[in-house]
């Protein structure tokens, strides 16, 4: 080891010069290095051309290459280490940086945050605020916290790093590796010599160099393949935000009917109880019967139960959409938005229809799906096709037991690879990506005609609730003016308590199908924008 580290003392006194023509260098192609390092005038001797191309191919590097395969020995401390001429080092790196693709840095913005804690008391859990929210406020915030949005966004940044690695293959590849090998004999069978065992200890690196210049087209159709997979991830992520912004509207539609339904309720009890109040006042003044009082007593019981369900169906849609905005499950939301109509849909059906194959992500995604099999197809079919590769390879060899000086050769040339018999499994492959092609386009048409009926099926709800809301606004006011009627007439002695609890009903029932038209036509509306791409 001694013998080394002076080795590599006198390797850096005589790299002076050739660290100026490394330095002078701003691109790495191996093969022009390696045969300048040959290059010498006819009329030098042979000496002065062996002196000569080491000077070319630049000592340090190789005093470098030797030293990084022996780092795993562990035997050369980190002073040592440091007298070698890094500057080379660096240079060298430079320069093989700039023949490297550029990887994209991923968007850390999306970084999902899970807590892997579990609540141990029941603070931990109570519900501690109260926030009311619009509905746009909500599609926001399950923009930046749904689960599934933040994975789409981050197989975008992974599919476009797969760009960099496939179009690496076409890049120069560099490599080096260096030995240190002891052998002696003879160790078990054999005569010795006079002298004893005879052993010898080299050290020997190696820069090799290669670079494809014909692969029957799989380098460039990987390269299509990577850059047609970030298209499709791409509508992925518009596919999924789509899918999240409908399952929010259903969510806060949800929340505005539970909370429209505790609001009717609440009316039906105090018409209950005033009821209630009138059959008790009729039975003081004497035109009135304990039966009336009973009726109107069930009829408040039954307003307070109904009162109650509607209630607990508050809490669930409150929840629901919470664990749909992926927010703190302590914060209870409440609709901001008052229920009444969105707008009105400016397309015909037969316009909306066609906006939604213009705009939605999923039929494009099939044609990508398709082309990126037809590249897949040329990749699998290239298997057993020629393959041509250009090489460069520059060793350096020392003897650390004998007193002879440095032994280096080069070699250059092209290298021809054809596995022309495979058994059939290029050709397998080949078939596969064309049935492949096969099923995409089959799933093409039934997305197609899937989106249709989407399309078709919000616009007939549209128009079916815009008609229920005209219809709903006319029996909600005849049931307002019915209870008032029935109740004059009870308290006039000439209807009966029958009537008003009726009328109660009817209005109760009024006033939901009301709401129900409105919330419905605004569902509509939105899962026609959804379908068609075009908002919220």
């Amino acid at each position: 080891m001694p013998t080394l580290i002076k080795l590599i003392h006198i390797l850096n006194r005589k790299s002076e010069h050739s660290q100026k023509i490394l330095h002078q260098q701003t691109d790495l192609q191996t093969s022009c290095l390696l045969i300048q390092a040959g290059a010498s005038s006819p009329n030098d001797s042979p000496q002065e051309r062996l002196r000569q191309r080491k000077i070319a191919i630049g000592l340090p590097t190789i005093g470098a290459i030797i030293v990084l395969g022996l780092g795993g020995l562990g035997r050369i401390e980190s002073t040592l280490a440091k007298s070698l001429d890094s500057a080379s080092i660096d240079k060298s790196s430079q320069i093989l940086a700039q023949t490297t693709p550029a990887t994209p840095t991923p968007n850390n913005n999306t970084k999902l945050q899970n807590n892997l804690n579990l609540p141990k008391t029941g603070n931990e859990v109570q519900i501690t605020g109260n926030k009311s929210i619009t509905l746009q406020q909500a599609i926001d915030i399950a923009f930046g916290n749904n689960r599934e949005v933040q994975a789409a966004r981050l197989t975008v940044n992974r599919s476009q790093v797969g760009i960099s690695e496939a179009q690496a293959a076409q890049a120069v590849q560099v490599g080096l590796t260096s030995t240190v090998q002891n052998q002696g004999s003879p160790l078990i069978v054999g005569t010795q010599s006079q002298f004893g065992n005879s052993t010898s200890t080299n050290i020997q690196g190696s820069l090799q160099a290669t670079y494809n210049i014909l692969s029957a087209g799989r380098n460039q159709s990987s390269v299509r393949a990577a850059e047609e997979q970030v298209n499709f991830d791409r509508l992925d992520l518009i596919r999924v935000e789509q899918l999240v912004r409908g399952q929010v509207i259903t969510a806060y539609y949800d929340l505005q009917a539970a909370d429209s339904s505790v609001i009717i309720n609440q009316a039906a009890v105090a018409d209950a109880t005033r009821s209630l109040s009138d059959a008790q006042l009729q039975e003081k003044a004497g035109v009135g019967t304990k039966f009336d009082i009973l009726r109107a007593q069930v009829q408040l019981a039954t307003a307070n139960q109904d009162l109650t369900n509607a209630q607990g169906q508050q809490q669930t849609a409150r929840k629901r959409i919470a664990q749909r905005l992926s927010v703190d499950n302590n914060t209870e939301f409440k609709a901001a938005d008052t229920v009444r109509e969105l707008g009105a849909w400016g397309y015909s059906l037969e316009d909306s229809v066609v906006l939604a194959y213009k705009n939605r992500p999923e039929v494009k995604q099939q044609l990508a799906r398709r082309t990126i099999s037809q590249q897949q197809q040329i990749v699998a079919a290239a298997a057993d096709s020629a393959q041509v590769d250009l090489f460069a390879n520059y060793t350096l060899g020392k003897s650390l037991t004998a007193s002879t000086s440095a032994q280096d050769n080069y070699s250059i040339g092209a290298q021809l690879r054809w596995n022309f018999f495979d058994g059939g499994f290029a050709r397998a492959g080949s078939n596969r990506e064309r049935v492949n092609q096969e099923i995409f386009e089959n799933q093409f048409t039934t997305t197609r005609n899937q989106i249709r009926f989407e399309v078709e099926q919000a616009y007939n709800s549209l128009s079916s609730n815009q008609k229920n809301i005209a219809t709903s606004a006319q029996a909600l006011q005849q049931a307002e003016e019915s209870l008032k009627l029935a109740r004059l007439r009870f308290q006039a002695g000439v209807g009966t308590q029958t009537d008003v609890i009726q009328a109660q009903t009817a209005l109760a029932r009024a006033r939901g199908n009301r709401i129900t038209a409105i919330i419905d036509y605004n569902r509509a509306l939105s899962n026609l924008r959804v379908a068609t791409l075009t908002g919220a």
